[in-house]
């Protein structure tokens, strides 16, 4: 017995010891954090009465990179990038308030994306439709947006690509966001569940999960996860379909995760501002080794024969792999239609000034949407395991 007690004392000084330890370093990063931010202050004082953006996501990119490259020791790569994410939205914070326009309302799978690729320090404003993002960013209410484009599964966002035809934005950025549903109650099990809320795409990416576990249960379609989810709240013997962020916002207990028939749901979202803000920020680059390695590009045909073929074959000929090409109707027009395209260069370096003419040339109108990094893939859907983690 005095062995046992021996060995318990042993283990809590230890604790003891390595927590001291652990106050320790937080006192140091704390000093060191607000010595940074001291820094992104003095950056925004700085550029107070230089017109340009904050959130620079070539830089951004860079230093993610290089932190990632010196990393030395066992901190995972993902952890250290959600980390400094965190860092940087603060510092772009403290140089200026950053408005970031969202499909609403707070709780959407829009809103988390934002949250995990800008970070919480900015200032989020829910849209009631996408036009409405695409207005606030144009009239300068908000500096940038967060845009739905396209769906691995369900394909293309055809209201976000007619709406780069009326607006003059530009893409800064991409991101890509797993889509994972969790079933969402106040309640403790499913056995009380009579009704479940949910956006209709939700609710048919997991019919099969549905079916098997609460076939009798009534499914109520609203207008969004976030709605649903509040609703859920309100109502003990009812649950909801929706991101796992909801549980911690509302309260709620995650009665089971992943449960989409498909797993690999997929969305990709573009962060877009203004195109007086892209223009700047081409003028800041002009020089400067650039590494965007993506350009979105519009434009529009001759109806003649060939036309599509030349614009195709300028690409090959200086060995440029498109990713992505889609036609729009024209709605000015009848029976025309306006072509989307993502390449795989930077189409707004000097390199490619040439390429840019001769494209121009074989098209009726040519608009470059934006050069930018390819977007990392974040996932943030948690298993049952990932849970419970508390302070050391």
């Amino acid at each position: 017995m005095a062995s046992c007690h021996s060995d318990a004392g042993e283990i809590s000084e230890r604790l003891q010891s390595v927590r001291c330890e652990i106050d320790a370093l937080d006192t140091q990063l704390l000093d060191l954090l607000n010595r940074r931010a001291s820094l992104s202050r003095e950056v925004g004082r700085i550029k107070a009465d230089a017109a340009g953006p904050i959130f620079k996501p070539l830089r951004e990119h860079e230093l993610l990179n290089e932190l990632a490259r010196r990393n030395p020791g066992i901190l995972p790569e993902e952890h250290l990038r959600s980390i400094w994410r965190e860092i940087l939205s603060s510092s772009r914070a403290l140089q200026r308030p950053q408005a970031v326009a969202y499909l609403g309302p707070e709780g959407t799978f829009s809103f988390f994306a934002g949250l995990e690729y800008l970070g919480h320090s900015a200032n989020y404003h829910p849209c009631r439709d996408i036009a409405e993002i695409f207005e606030m960013v144009h009239d300068g209410r908000c500096e940038l947006g967060v845009v739905p484009l396209e769906n691995s599964l369900q394909g293309t966002v055809g209201v976000s690509f007619d709406l780069f035809l009326k607006y003059p934005v530009i893409i800064q950025a991409e991101l890509f966001s797993r889509i994972s549903h969790c079933f969402l109650s106040s309640a403790q099990d499913l056995s009380s569940i009579a009704t479940i809320y949910s956006h209709p795409q939700p609710l048919a990416q997991c019919s099969t999960w549905l079916r098997t576990h609460l076939p009798r249960a009534v499914l109520v379609p609203v207008e969004s996860t976030a709605s649903a989810a509040r609703r859920a709240a309100e109502h003990p013997d009812a649950a909801a379909i929706g991101h796992r962020g909801l549980s911690v916002m509302l309260g709620l207990n995650v009665l089971a995760s992943r449960i989409e028939d498909e797993p690999g749901n997929w969305t990709r979202f573009v962060i877009i501002t203004s195109e007086k803000s892209g223009q700047i920020r081409k003028k800041s680059n002009a020089g400067k080794s650039n590494v965007a390695d993506k350009t979105s590009v519009l434009f529009t045909l001759q109806d003649r024969p060939g036309a599509l073929s030349a614009v195709l074959d300028c690409l090959a000929r200086n060995a440029i792999n498109m990713r992505k090409l889609e036609s729009r109707p024209l709605k000015a027009e009848t029976w025309k239609y306006v072509f989307f395209a993502d390449v795989e260069c930077d189409l707004e370096s000097e390199r490619y000034e040439h390429l840019v003419e001769e494209l121009s040339a074989n098209c009726s109108s040519f608009r470059i949407l934006g050069s930018y990094v390819t977007g990392p893939q974040l996932d943030r859907s948690m298993s049952e395991s990932d849970e419970g983690a508390g302070a050391d």
